[in-house]
């Protein structure tokens, strides 16, 4: 791969992949000029006399490498997220991965997506203790969510409790705010290393009408109730 591709950002990458998806029209800005000085995109005159654009070698090779390594953190992200899914029916809750709902949030709406959302499986809806899993295999993309306050307000307004998941080593608990709690993911256990304050929440119709048009994940069985990741043991399921 090109010596200087350490130099590019996301934006330039970004770019790369848009020039190889499209009929290569020039931008003629900086990020365009970065790319043809690094050697990943080449100038080519048309017979027309309109010059195009075309990713090089050495741009496919850095457009591969960006490929492998967005798939890399997938599979570690996807891993995680079906590790915290797994834990929350082996603790006797029905489970959703990928969950789609609109949360309030001040005067307008937000659509949130958590990556693991469950609910006690119990017949008082009392006892439903809804808990939101947000899970963070890269640090980057941890700062880039804990800056949006609104998708943390909408998990909040989903849920008893929010708790981030993150792999180890990516944050210190103290860099989570105060009302989300922080599980860190290492070989073998999930550990808390900050609870997730406990809060009354009674759930909104239209999450009811979200959770009735999605699947929960497979594999809740009543002799697995056990207490719930990340807190103290919650009484029987009703």
């Amino acid at each position: 791969m090109n010596q200087a591709a350490h130099l590019l950002t996301a934006v330039h990458r970004r770019r790369l992949r848009e020039v190889w998806r499209s009929a290569g029209w020039p931008c003629q800005d900086l990020v365009e000029v970065e790319l043809l000085f690094l050697g990943l995109l080449e100038r080519v005159l048309q017979a027309s006399g309109h010059e195009t654009l075309r990713v090089t070698e050495a741009g496919i090779a850095v457009l591969a490498e960006t490929l492998q390594r967005n798939r890399a953190r997938r599979d570690a992200h996807e891993q995680l997220v079906e590790r915290v899914a797994r834990e929350m029916t082996r603790a006797g809750r029905l489970a959703w991965r990928g969950l789609s709902v609109r949360a309030k949030v001040d005067d307008g709406w937000v659509m949130a997506m958590p990556d693991v959302f469950s609910i006690r499986h119990t017949t008082v809806e009392a006892y439903l203790e809804p808990i939101v899993h947000e899970v963070k295999v890269q640090r980057s993309d941890l700062l880039s969510d804990l800056r949006r306050a609104a998708k943390r307000a909408a998990y909040l307004q989903l849920s008893s409790e929010c708790w981030y998941v993150l792999a180890e080593g990516i944050a210190r608990a103290d860099e989570i705010p105060p009302e989300c709690g922080v599980l860190v993911a290492r070989s073998g256990t999930l550990d808390v290393e900050r609870a997730a304050p406990r809060r009354p929440m009674r759930m909104p119709f239209h999450l009811w009408m979200a959770l009735a048009r999605a699947t929960p994940l497979d594999g809740w069985h009543d002799d697995d109730a056990q207490g719930h990741l990340g807190g103290e043991p919650s009484s029987p399921c009703e």
